[in-house]
């Protein structure tokens, strides 16, 4: 095979670093130089990163190139440059959810997933950045610059796992770790053109665990999610609902669309409209398939509108809780839209609160009856294309900061995985994800079904990866 030169290695996937590891080829040492030397570059200009690992990446990737020189590495991500979300706790740092109004308590422990990670023999780079108490669908905090889009500098990355999706399109790593309760994994990775899988509930321990989140993975290539997923999946005592490890075999990726039924959502009922090209772009996936031999069928609308406030309203009374108990100081440090977003929750009852806690258990129920006797269901990741990277939310408006997750968010609630995979562009250049979902415990599926995609798609679907100018710098919102 060609020898990779240098100025490429931040573009290989995490198996091809791998093969070159065992045959010497490369080193994991140079591997992780290069990562760093490009996060260098670019960070001026992206702000993808909010913590930065140099010294402890260059001595794992040491300790990595040791083993694979006696052939005795310790797992596919041995060697392979990773970075984690700014909420994964990492010991002796604080875990400040990109905000200033948080205390900057050190970590007493590593997360769950970080932990893993360690283990295998993955490579941390650091932590990338997230979005205000990830609440927001873009790369806005106070406790750090504006996150920008790789492909477009003016655009938001999404979010709240904004940095994993810059970081992903830009090659920083092959692999970022993002969290998800409403679509933060599948939301920059469908803006940012790069592939994520939110796991099925429970397939990654998170410490703090709550309803509907899960940890999961973001980059280039499907295959490297899968990698990932072979190595960072299984139970943890943090995490009750973690799921113990039931020897799915993660890097099988085959999958025959022939007689498959294969879901097409464009409507679910709620939510902001669907943007005429983004609707043409998902319709045109679903082409791929039926050119395949599969079964495509229309899914008609499933969610009563309203649904998606409702879930808005129990997270806004989830953190109006949080944030009466700031001090003023604290409060006055919290980004506004979002300290706005927290007192719109300050008249809501005890009943309505729960009658919107009972909603997302409605909502899992709906989206269950809707994908029954689908082998996998597809569908846009959000009705919107890629907006302006100082917009809080695509809506910019508070009154329907959820009015985009229509679309992913029933997934979280009904367990079910679900991936993005970019599935072309539109006429302003955004990258288009197409949500590819399957049914619980079938994260093998929808991961199969995204590759299958991701390799038949049309040609002008694949990315040619954004090149940055890293001359440029911004400076965050007010």
């Amino acid at each position: 095979m060609d020898t990779p030169t240098a100025s490429h290695l931040t573009d290989l996937d995490a198996g091809r670093l791998t093969s070159a590891y065992g045959s010497g080829e490369l080193s994991p040492v140079d591997v992780v130089a290069s990562c760093l030397h490009r996060m260098d570059q670019l960070e001026p200009a992206l702000r993808a990163m909010y913590d930065r690992y140099d010294d402890e990446a260059l001595s794992a990737a040491a300790d990595s190139q040791r083993r694979w020189e006696q052939g005795k590495p310790l797992s596919a991500l041995d060697g392979v440059p990773i970075t984690l979300k700014e909420n994964q706790q990492a010991a002796g740092r604080p875990t400040i959810l990109g905000s200033a109004s948080a205390v900057p308590v050190p970590a007493e422990r590593n997360a769950p997933v970080l932990d893993k990670a360690l283990r295998a023999g993955a490579c941390v780079l650091g932590r990338t950045t997230m979005s205000e108490l990830g609440m927001l669908s873009s790369g806005i905090a106070s406790a750090h610059p504006i996150t920008r889009n790789p492909w477009n500098l003016a655009w938001s990355p999404g979010g709240s796992s904004g940095g994993a999706g810059a970081a992903s399109a830009a090659g920083y790593a092959p692999i970022n770790l993002g969290s998800d309760i409403g679509g933060s994994i599948r939301l920059p990775s469908s803006w940012c053109g790069v592939a994520g899988l939110k796991p099925t509930y429970g397939t990654i321990a998170v410490d703090p665990p709550y309803p509907g989140r899960t940890i999961g993975p973001m980059g280039r290539t499907v295959a490297d999610l899968a990698r990932a997923m072979s190595v960072l999946a299984g139970e943890h005592p943090a995490d009750p609902w973690s799921l113990q490890d039931t020897g799915t075999n993660w890097t099988d990726l085959s999958f025959d669309p022939a007689g498959r039924r294969v879901g097409l959502v464009l409507e679910v009922g709620d939510g902001a409209p669907l943007d005429p090209e983004i609707r043409s772009i998902i319709e045109r996936a679903a082409e791929t398939f039926a050119a395949a031999g599969a079964e495509i069928v229309e899914v008609p609308p499933y969610l009563a509108p309203g649904t998606v406030s409702l879930i808005d309203k129990f997270w806004r009374a989830s953190h109006w809780r949080k944030y009466q108990q700031l001090s003023p100081e604290q409060q006055a440090k919290m980004l506004p839209f979002i300290a706005e977003w927290c007192r719109g929750a300050s008249a809501i009852t005890a009943e309505e609160a729960l009658e919107a806690h009972d909603a997302q258990i409605d909502l899992a129920r709906s989206v269950l009856r809707a994908a029954e006797g689908l082998d996998v269901v597809l569908s846009p990741v959000s009705p919107d294309p890629a907006f302006p990277a100082e917009w809080p939310m695509p809506s910019n408006d508070v009154e329907a900061a959820m009015s985009h997750i229509h679309f992913c968010v029933g997934y979280n609630f009904a367990g079910m995985p679900a991936a993005s995979v970019n599935a072309g562009f539109t006429s302003a250049g955004s990258p288009v994800g197409v949500q590819i979902a399957a049914g619980r415990h079938q994260d093998r599926l929808a991961l199969a079904a995204a590759a299958f995609f991701e390799a038949e798609r049309p040609e002008d679907a694949s990315p040619h990866w954004p090149q940055v100018t890293p001359a440029e710098h911004f400076t965050p919102a007010p």
